[in-house]
């Protein structure tokens, strides 16, 4: 089952100190490039995330952001560091002592020095742990979501794999007819012109213009292109590529087949055989 490389994926988990919410967008693109915006405590996740990203996708611009909600405490408890407190205050006095004006030294101003005041913080790697699991989880939600997208991609192309599969047998079945339709009109030419039949050089001609017209080779390769199409969506992974490759090859049929045309049906045929390979190829880019 192909997946889609676009999709979107949104999860928030709630804790006793804060709330982590995860999204995650991924868009069409040749290799593997996530992105990532994580908040400054955060960034020595980004090594592990990017492995969980490979272990899940192959191919796609990957964009993840993580925001956390951090719960205010209603009656935190403080903790004043008392001994860096007095070293401080001394600190201050003894600068104060040196100076002819000194400005009074506020208890506030202490309490503001750097770890003077500590509170109930949590633990760091409860909040790491809490963001890998949530974004393992919000990955395969993405997974999900591209799964589903891929589905509906692949049966529009199998839509256009039968639409092909029709023109291929209608061409193939009024081949012999439009051949005896241009040797009847090679013959009328000729009486018209009064010219005389000769069986062996009519005959000629028509072995030349049934090999300039023969397209029963590029309908073989047309039907064994799209059998290679069927097979290739039946499989899993990251099928893309060779699903590209593919349509580049039928396009090639299809070009062969217009320039060996010889009425207008076979041109109208060709014509549609372009048009449902370029809307099967635009809707390709999308496959991881």
């Amino acid at each position: 089952m192909p997946r889609s490389m676009t999709g979107f994926a949104r999860l928030e988990a709630k804790h006793p100190w804060g709330t982590l919410v995860w999204e995650m967008r991924s868009v069409n693109h040749r290799y593997l490039e996530p992105q990532f915006r994580l908040p400054e405590t955060l960034r020595a996740l980004e090594p592990q995330l990017r492995d969980c990203v490979r272990r899940q996708l192959q191919r796609g611009k990957l964009e993840a952001s993580l925001n956390i909600q951090h719960q205010e405490a209603p009656e935190q408890e403080l903790a004043i560091n008392l001994p860096l407190a007095h070293q401080v205050s001394n600190a201050a006095h003894q600068i104060n002592d040196l100076l002819t004006d000194p400005a009074p030294v506020s208890a506030l101003e202490i309490l503001r020095w750097p770890g003077i005041i500590s509170g109930r913080e949590t633990d760091p790697q409860t909040v790491e742990n809490a963001a890998l699991a949530l974004f393992e989880s919000c990955i395969e939600q993405l997974v999900g979501n591209r799964r589903r997208e891929g589905g509906e991609l692949s049966q529009f192309i199998r839509q256009r794999l039968d639409a092909i599969a029709e023109q291929v047998a209608l061409v193939r079945g009024r081949m012999p007819d439009i051949l005896q339709a241009q040797q009847d009109k090679l013959e009328a030419r000729l009486r018209a012109l009064k010219a005389e039949l000769d069986r062996d050089r009519l005959e000629q001609e028509m072995v030349y213009l049934a090999q300039k017209a023969d397209v029963a080779e590029e309908l073989d390769r047309l039907d064994t292109h799209l059998a290679e199409v069927r097979r290739t969506l039946a499989q899993s992974g990251a099928i893309g590529r060779r699903l590209d490759f593919l349509m580049q090859e039928l396009n090639r049929e299809a070009n062969t087949l217009s320039s060996k045309s010889l009425v207008g049906e076979t041109t109208q045929a060709a014509v549609e055989l372009k048009v449902l390979i370029e809307q099967m190829r635009e809707q390709i880019q999308n496959i991881e």
